[in-house]
């Protein structure tokens, strides 16, 4: 039995999670776009989503406040209460307030502070204040009158049942009715059906009528003049032009599950339940007595009930909502630990199966060898499908970073934009769990340091608003992500002069423009001019740097005084199964990232006594240093007649490893070294061979960066 509570409260926990985090999107979104209408029915099912899920686990003080929180999101919902800067701030108070209950009781298992209860109590009172009377009035006016305020005339098209006058009705009173409501702007009478005089039954209506009216009430309240006789007349309201653009903007923002394209044009008060009944029976009359197969869109339109603009909008409305659906009746949640343990036992999978390669060669049994060639390929396949359900889009991690340049932009005055781009492209969710933190510091340095104040930037000729850009794109087997400003750059004399004091460099010491940039990843090396709560104090960008080569990953910086700073990260879409090239130094075997290889050469004769004493060499005009491996392990074995080199290429920089022998690709399980070999930095784990040896991952990054270079 606690077993099964245990398992209930850590699916609460993971889903508030998640439902935290979509209202806090939902919340900067709609400050910028207060009539979303979706957005803001988004976020009001988030909160009562949690609300219910609370009671359900036993959090009943996350249970009262989130009520409390849901009458003010059901206000603004219905439009009682209009959104502005505070209220915001309030909404994005009290979502961390339930972030912080959920800590406390469900993962601390323990209770609030009494500091805590304080807050709450005062986030509650502050909800129960908040009043908007002005809004309250036009929603209450609206409500009361249908008043549209657009401007044009309503085509109005009746035709009266012929004994609607054997009923007590008479249809010029309803015609007269309408110069209380509008002004009828013209009347076109129908005298069609009108018999012979000899044949003329003055008890019958054998008229219609074609009406223009101006009026600023809506179609229901035209609709409802005729409300008496509605089973009696056939009645045709078609909007004036002026309101398509309205309608079609209501369609869009309209949020709703149904997927019947009458339903949709019904709630977004296109036309009337009576006109979609009415619709709904023309198209199986027409289907019984015609033959006709009329889509019930074409019939609104044909029948004047709607304009054809509006109905495509509605049919688009329609194909994403059936779209949707069929996404969620595809998707289903999975404990990432299941996950994690799927992608070890396929990793087992490919070491065996690499194993049982070998021996197929070794016996050389065609059939067997057939079958086995079979097999490494669905392996394969396994492998590269398992390996997707990790991946995630990285579009919602840069969606949080929304809430963290709105309140630098609240705190320090400055006007940042943040853009995002490329956030369907897709990472291993344990790199997107760990670039985290790197991320949220290179993206409070380029608001608070690199984007300058409003002032400033209209002094210089810049837009008073600063942009922040995240990019994110694939290259070659890895993932690249860019962090991109338009702010006043990085200062390079700043950066040398603070190296200097520091004693990293000499005074007089060339640098190239890489090796300037670079230094700022020292421990305690900052150029800014303030401290700030966000940033400044030279602590940072080495954890940053760290943090990101830990992933096997490669940062690189770029900047132009004046006009901003760009931070390019390249990393491996996964950590767990990587292809990589095998390479051997006497009897150890090595693997080499795949995706980091260029090409490969051979070391013989003078060019080879000529690197034993230069430790380059030239390619093609290009000089390439080198990194033996015997070198850095000890190898003190007899040298092979032939070395090679393999050429490979981190960031802009390429190196030569000089190793004996080139044994091709692998498929590379990686396997942790244990904390015995913490030390060696130049490699990054091991992996099993399919003969059972195993094999070292070199770390190119620090080989080339740790002052292993020849």
């Amino acid at each position: 039995m606690n077993d099964e509570l245990n398992a209930i409260k850590q699916t609460f926990i993971n889903e508030s999670l998640d439902l935290l985090e979509a209202m806090e999107r939902s919340l900067l979104k709609i400050e910028n776009s207060p009539e979303d209408q979706e957005t803001i029915n988004t976020l009001f099912r988030s909160a009562h989503t949690i609300k219910g899920s609370s009671g359900m686990v036993g959090y009943y003080e996350i249970e009262k406040f989130t009520h409390t929180l849901e009458n003010t999101l059901s206000s603004i919902r219905d439009g009682k209460l209009s959104i502005n800067r505070d209220i915001i701030d309030l909404l994005l108070e009290c979502k961390d307030y339930i972030s912080d209950m959920i800590r406390v009781y469900a993962i601390e298992e323990s209770v609030l502070t009494e500091e805590m209860r304080i807050k709450g109590d005062l986030l509650k009172v502050k909800l129960q204040n908040l009043k908007d009377e002005k809004k309250v009035l036009e929603k209450e006016l609206k409500e009361s009158s249908e008043i549209i305020n657009i401007e044009g005339i309503w085509h109005i098209s009746v035709k009266f049942n012929e004994d609607i006058l054997t009923y007590g009705f008479d249809p010029l009173s309803f015609i007269n009715y309408m110069q209380k409501i509008g002004e009828v702007r013209y009347i076109f009478v129908n005298a069609q059906k009108l018999p012979p005089l000899e044949e003329l039954n003055h008890e019958k209506c054998y008229l219609s009528f074609e009406i223009g009216l101006y009026t600023e009430l809506g179609k229901k309240a035209i609709e409802d003049i005729f409300e008496f006789v509605i089973e009696d007349v056939k009645l045709r309201i078609l909007p004036p032009n002026s309101k398509v653009e309205e309608y079609i903007k209501l369609i869009e923002e309209l949020k709703t599950d149904s997927e019947k394209l009458g339903e949709i044009l019904v709630n977004a008060e296109v036309i009337t339940k009576k006109e979609l009944e009415d619709a709904l029976e023309e198209q199986r009359n027409r289907k019984v007595l015609k033959g006709e197969e009329k889509k019930i869109g074409e019939i609104i339109v044909e029948e004047k009930m709607a304009h054809q603009p509006v109905v495509d909008v509605a049919l688009e409305k329609q194909k994403k909502i059936l779209e949707s659906k069929q996404r969620e009746s595809k998707t289903i949640k999975v404990d990432s630990e299941k996950l994690d343990h799927l992608i070890n036992m396929v990793g087992e999978l490919v070491i065996a199966t690499a194993g049982l390669n070998q021996q197929s060669m070794k016996i050389g049994f065609k059939e067997f060898l057939e079958s086995v060639s079979i097999m490494t390929r669905l392996v394969e396949d396994i492998r590269e499908k398992a390996m997707q359900l990790r991946m995630v889009p990285v579009g919602e991690t840069f969606s949080k970073f929304q809430r963290v340049v709105r309140d630098i932009c609240k705190e320090t005055g400055k006007e940042i934009e943040l853009r995002i781009t490329g956030g369907d492209t897709e990472l291993d969710k344990n790199v997107t769990e760990k670039i985290n933190d790197p991320l949220m510091h290179l993206i409070r340095n380029a608001c608070d340091h690199g984007i300058e104040t409003p002032d400033v930037r209209e002094k210089i000729g810049k837009p008073r608003k600063g942009i922040v850009k995240i990019n994110a794109y694939n290259d070659a087997g890895s993932i690249v992500i860019e962090i991109i400003d338009d702010g006043k750059g990085i200062d390079k004399e700043k950066i040398l002069q603070k190296a200097i004091s520091m004693g990293l460099i000499q005074d007089n010491q060339q640098l190239s423009e890489r090796e300037i940039f670079n230094l700022i990843f020292h421990p305690g090396l900052s150029t800014a001019e303030d401290v700030t709560k966000f940033s400044g104090r030279g602590v940072g960008m080495d954890v940053v740097k760290k943090g990101i080569e830990s992933l096997r990953g490669i940062i690189d910086i770029d900047s132009k005084k004046n006009i901003g700073t760009t931070v390019r990260i390249k990393l491996p879409l996964t950590l767990a199964i990587i292809d990589g090239f095998m390479v051997s130094v006497d009897d150890a075997n090595f693997i080499i990232p795949l995706e980091m290889v260029i090409e490969c050469l051979e070391l013989n004769g003078f060019s080879r006594e000529d690197t034993n004493q230069k430790k380059y060499i030239d390619l093609r005009g290009e000089v390439l240093p080198l990194i033996r491996l015997r070198d850095i392990f000890y190898n003190n074995g007899f040298l092979p007649p032939i070395e090679n080199v393999v050429v490979v290429k981190v960031g802009q920089q390429k190196i030569g490893i000089v190793v004996d022998k080139l044994k091709g690709e692998v498929q590379t399980v990686i396997k942790n070294m244990g904390i015995f070999y913490k030390n060696y930095r130049h490699i990054s784990g091991a992996t099993i061979l399919g003969d059972g040896n195993v094999a070292l991952i070199l770390d190119v990054q620090y080989l080339l960066n740790g002052g292993l270079v020849c």
